[in-house]
C-alpha cells in the first residue's frame, strides 16, 4: 500500500484517533493527500508530521484542511521547512480552527493568528527558525 492509499483511507477510518508520521518524507502529492483525508476525518485527534520534511506547499494543503476539520485537537508540525508561505496560511487557517488545542510548530506570522483564535491552549516552537520573541509583537 502506497502513503497516498493509506492517506485516502483515513477518510473512511472510524477508529483511529492518533496518527505518527514524524520523520516521514511527506512530499507534495502524499501531503495534498493526506490534508484532503483530513477535511473528511470525522475521527483523528492527534496527528504528529514532526521532521517529515514538510515543504511550503504541503503545509499550504494543511491549512486548508484545518479550516474544516472539527476533530484535530493536537497537530506537530516541528522540524519542518514549511517556510514563511507556510506559515502565513498556517495562521490564517488557525482563525478559522475552533478545535485546535495544541500546535508544535514555529512562525513569527502566528502572532496575529494567536490574537483572534480562542481554542490553542499549548504552542511549541522547538527546532524552527523563527524567533519566539517576534511573537511579542
Amino acid at each position: 500500500m502506497s502513503n497516498i492509499e493509506a492517506y485516502n483511507a483515513l477518510k473512511i477510518n472510524l477508529t483511529l484517533t492518533i496518527l505518527n508520521l514524524d520523520a516521514n518524507w511527506i512530499v507534495e502529492n502524499g501531503g495534498q493527500a493526506l490534508a484532503e483525508a483530513l477535511k473528511t476525518n470525522s475521527n483523528l485527534t492527534t496527528l504528529n508530521l514532526a521532521g517529515s520534511w514538510i515543504r511550503s506547499n504541503v503545509a499550504v494543503s494543511l491549512s486548508e484542511a484545518l479550516k474544516t476539520n472539527s476533530t484535530l485537537t493536537t497537530l506537530g508540525l516541528q522540524n519542518n521547512l514549511i517556510g514563511d508561505n507556510g506559515v502565513l496560511t498556517l495562521s490564517e487557517a488557525l482563525k478559522f480552527n475552533s478545535t485546535l488545542i495544541t500546535l508544535d510548530s514555529g512562525a513569527q506570522a502566528l502572532a496575529k493568528a494567536l490574537k483572534l483564535n480562542s481554542t490553542l491552549a499549548s504552542l511549541n516552537l522547538a527546532g524552527n527558525s523563527s524567533n519566539p520573541l517576534e511573537l511579542r509583537r
